[in-house]
């Protein structure tokens, strides 16, 4: 018999042993047939660490003891999360979409007359009412309403908007196109 022969031999001794101690600790007999699993397979790759006329029983112990309480340590920072709702709670959405709609928006802002861009950034983006807005650019009240109209149409084809269709809400251009959400006062 080859030392190798030996120490899986010994290996397969301590079996018994090793699952009624890791069936005390975790008390799940299915939990600890994986435990002692673990251990074994830890103990065989590591073989060459073990000293020779040491107490092999103790060695395994002690690796499945450190393997059972580090399970235990990695579990209590999980969290059971079978029909992923935590995760949906935690999780992100992607940011790139609204950097390249906003990158879209202002091509489309930038192809408006300078009088569309000026009322709706009074009207949309600084909150003026229509009233306010013909006050500071001098132009009548209807003016002003017609110009919002057409440039807010003008955006909406530009961003490739059907009729019904609206802005996200959480966009950061939204009240000024008018589409998501309405600034306008008066």
């Amino acid at each position: 018999m080859t030392q190798r022969d030996a120490m899986e031999a010994s290996l397969i001794a301590a079996v018994p042993n090793l699952r009624a101690f890791a069936n005390s600790l975790c008390g799940d007999p299915t939990r600890a047939d994986d435990l002692v699993q673990d251990t074994l397979v830890k103990a065989w790759a590591n073989l060459a660490r073990f000293e020779e006329g040491s107490n092999l029983r103790a060695w395994l112990f002690t690796i499945l003891r450190n393997t059972y309480f580090s399970e235990l340590r990695k579990r209590r920072r999980e969290v059971e999360d079978c029909d992923g709702v935590f995760a949906d709670r935690v999780s992100v959405p992607p940011e790139q979409h609204a950097h390249m709609d906003l990158i879209d928006f202002k091509k489309a802002f930038a192809s408006l007359s300078d009088e569309q861009k000026e009322v709706l950034l009074l009207v949309g983006a600084e909150g003026f009412s229509y009233e306010e807005a013909a006050e500071i650019t001098g132009a009548a009240v209807g003016t002003v309403k017609s110009r919002v109209n057409r440039g807010r149409v003008a955006l909406s084809k530009a961003l490739g908007f059907e009729a019904e269709e609206t802005l996200d809400p959480n966009a950061e251009f939204s009240g000024l196109v008018g589409l998501g959400r309405t600034n306008i006062r008066g």
